[in-house]
């Protein structure tokens, strides 16, 4: 019944745009902090983004800070992951995830409880 949905992925040349959306069915994202992980192949995991339930606090990766800039529209259910100035590094399965508080480790996955199946972004040229 609790589900989250990545959208927006797909294949961009260097220096493009994306933008990825995380919408929320079974539930309101109102009162959860938002995360978007990253995962690209041979490497772990890693935390790309956060935003907290009233939006009064977001958190970057330094490899992003200045390209990727997270928001919410709660209306819509949904949290975005605009990303800018794309670079191959970026290459990688982007997820979702939701906990119902503030993480004290923004990039700790442990922290969320909700993940959606990724969406993937590739950036070659």
């Amino acid at each position: 019944q609790v589900q989250l949905v990545e959208s927006g992925g797909g294949s961009v040349q260097p220096g493009g745009s994306l933008r990825l959306s995380c919408a929320a069915s079974g539930f309101t994202l109102d009162y959860y902090a938002i995360g978007w992980f990253r995962q690209a192949p041979g490497k772990e995991r890693e935390g790309v983004s956060c935003i907290s339930s009233s939006a009064g606090s977001t958190y970057y990766a330094d490899s992003v800070k200045g390209r990727f800039t997270i928001s919410r529209d709660n209306s819509k259910n949904t949290v975005y992951l605009q990303m800018n100035s794309l670079k191959p590094e970026d290459t990688a399965v982007y997820y979702c995830a939701a906990n119902i508080r503030k993480p004290h480790i923004w990039y700790f996955d442990l922290e969320y409880d909700y993940w959606g199946q990724g969406t993937q972004v590739t950036v070659s040229s």
